[in-house]
């Protein structure tokens, strides 16, 4: 005989006896013998100012050989990255994200692809800390002539602070929502049975700015980066029992 099915007609009728070693998931307040199990979810939020940008920045050349393109290409990256150094930029801030060299071709109907060149693309990612720096390295970059960028991404150096007091916001809401739906059954919360973190966001703000090249090529004025604020997560799933 199926040992649910008696479980399951207790259930029914208010009461649920749990034999000992049973396995049986609770649904969100459920009646036990010495209490009601009720589940909230709660999620806590601090807001915090970016201090970390990211930018990547690279060079892309086209020639009809490829060692050329390559060649042309190397030496651009070489004085892009001599710029940054000579702006103030450490050495480990500064990490190649891709190197690519690809076939350029033309295409006509009926005929196979003709390759007429080749593109070669480098990229740098720069990483600095003083977001009030931001808006005078992307016009180095321009300067020094890297024409593809990418940024800047703003976020938190260390969010872990931030994600604590996020977390412990999370379960004090889910603790007054408790409390809340006790109060309004005629009972009250006896106790935290568990709780499951249910995601988090530590603060990563992307804000790409695809043609900032373009624009600061086109106006003298300095290019601004406001960092603004951001917010930080997290989620809590939280079992109480009532009583």
């Amino acid at each position: 005989m199926n040992r649910m099915l008696p479980l399951l007609a207790m259930a029914a009728a208010g009461v649920v006896a749990i034999p000992a070693g049973a396995q049986v998931a609770l649904p969100m307040a459920t009646v036990v013998p010495d209490g009601a199990v009720l589940d909230v979810s709660a999620t806590g939020r601090v807001s915090r100012t970016p201090d970390l940008a990211t930018i990547t920045a690279g060079v892309v050349t086209q020639a009809p050989a490829a060692a050329t393109a390559l060649a042309e290409n190397a030496q651009r990256m070489d004085a892009v990255v001599k710029a940054l150094k000579t702006a103030g930029l450490a050495a480990r801030d500064l990490s190649t994200s891709n190197v690519a060299l690809s076939p350029q071709y033309r295409y006509q109907d009926g005929k196979p692809p003709v390759i007429t060149g080749y593109q070669a693309s480098n990229s740098v990612a720069i990483r600095f800390r003083d977001i009030a720096r931001a808006g005078a390295v992307l016009d180095t970059l321009v300067q020094a002539g890297a024409n593809q960028i990418d940024g800047p991404n703003l976020s938190l150096s260390d969010p872990e602070a931030a994600l604590d007091e996020a977390r412990a916001q999370a379960v004090t809401k889910a603790r007054a929502r408790a409390e809340l739906y006790a109060k309004a059954a005629g009972l009250s919360v006896a106790r935290i049975v568990a709780i499951n973190e249910a995601g988090e966001n530590g603060g990563d703000r992307p804000r790409p700015m695809p043609m900032m090249a373009r624009a600061a090529v086109q106006s003298d004025a300095e290019t601004v980066v406001l960092p603004g604020e951001t917010d930080v997560t997290a989620s809590v799933n939280v079992r109480f029992l009532l009583k």
